[in-house]
């Protein structure tokens, strides 16, 4: 079976494994860090002594899941226009992103994170009734994308014990409203 890869950053990297695990067309998750240094282990990066990102390796199968889907996914749990992370998960660390392993996804990317940093933005154009120096028009008040889109330079998977964390641990608080996500999961 032809697989392919995608990584996801944006808050709780245990939060993000659940939210794609069970997502028909997804083979495998994996949480680990993101664009760091190798051996660097989860209380060096959530301690700041390593720059890298906090995610979530997706492998899919491109026949039953597109990345397009899987983005919307992302995009439908994680907030693109918070700077540095989500619910109690505050750090660079923690800042959401799409990270792609190939070169030909690139333009997926680009395209869907440019897609969500305009729909922040109020128009560039005047509309009836609207114009640029309408005092109710103040480019000030668009709402900025944080959301990063890079090429994955690495990626090394987290320790045993931050695998399937939620599985193990089903009481653990979470941002993520689960059932919310189940029924979004339904169109």
């Amino acid at each position: 079976m032809y697989t392919k890869k995608i990584y996801f950053s944006g808050g709780d990297f245990h939060e993000l494994q659940e939210v794609f695990r069970d997502l028909p067309g997804v083979v495998s998750t994996r949480t680990g860090y993101i664009n760091g240094k190798e051996c660097a282990g989860c209380s060096a990066v959530a301690g700041g002594e390593v720059v890298a990102y906090m995610g979530v390796e997706v492998e899919y199968n491109p026949k039953k899941m597109d990345l397009s889907r899987l983005m919307d996914v992302l995009f439908a749990v994680v907030n693109p226009y918070a700077e540095d992370g989500q619910g109690k998960a505050r750090g660079p660390m923690y800042r959401c992103g799409v990270f792609y392993a190939d070169a030909e996804d690139e333009p997926q990317v680009e395209l869907h994170l440019n897609f969500i940093a305009n729909r922040g933005k109020p128009p560039a154009v005047s509309c009836v009734g609207i114009t640029m120096n309408d005092p109710n028009h103040d480019p000030k008040l668009a709402r900025r994308c944080h959301a990063l889109a890079m090429e994955l330079k690495s990626f090394q998977e987290a320790e045993e014990e931050h695998q399937d964390t939620l599985r193990k641990h089903p009481d653990t608080e979470t941002f993520i409203d689960f059932g919310k996500l189940k029924e979004y999961l339904k169109f």
